[in-house]
């Protein structure tokens, strides 16, 4: 692990494990993952090791804020002097553009943070969705399907993956290409 990465997953053990510990063991899976797929990303490696223990952090109850968590983990990651890059990165992971719109906070989120499209957000979102809540390596339809059973037909986050599904899937797909290559 490098330092950034180590900071990182203190960080977010100090927030996390105690207080939600299933989410805690989601973030430690997501974490070691994104960790193993450094070498998709080149000189971005470090900060996909960060973003992927990080990624979750807004869910901490002293973080927790508009009820947002990728909107308020970015903003506390701000706070604690972390790089807006880094900060962006958990601001949009995992398709959270599509969640800010249902919950009214879109605007927000595109002014404070910029969408990066590039091959580090993408494995962080492969390392998220192929990734279960408590830890176990799912394929990203697995992950979907237990989101959406998780949360009932009518609940806000299974709404927004309706919409947010096609985008995934397309990052998804890109990085297992780069695996393959």
């Amino acid at each position: 692990m490098n330092l950034l990465a180590d900071r990182a997953a203190q960080l977010s053990e100090q927030c996390l494990a105690a207080a939600l510990p299933r989410r805690w063991r989601h973030v430690q899976a997501v974490g070691a993952k994104a960790e193993s797929l450094g070498r998709l990303v080149g000189d971005d490696a470090e900060v996909l090791a960060a973003a992927g223990w990080l990624h979750d952090i807004g869910y901490a109850p002293d973080i927790a804020d508009t009820g947002f968590h990728a909107l308020d983990g970015a903003r506390w990651l701000l706070r604690q002097g972390f790089e807006p890059r880094l900060a962006s990165l958990v601001a949009h992971h995992s398709c959270a553009s599509y969640e800010a719109e249902e919950r009214g906070l879109k605007p927000a989120l595109m002014a404070e943070f910029p969408l990066e499209q590039s091959p580090t957000s993408d494995a962080l979102w492969f390392a998220d969705m192929t990734t279960g809540p408590d830890g176990q390596d799912l394929t990203v339809d697995e992950r979907l399907a237990e989101i959406r059973e998780r949360y009932g037909p009518d609940d806000l986050v299974t709404r927004f993956w309706v919409k947010a599904e096609a985008p995934l899937l397309e990052a998804i797909r890109r990085t297992q290409k780069r695996l393959t290559t």
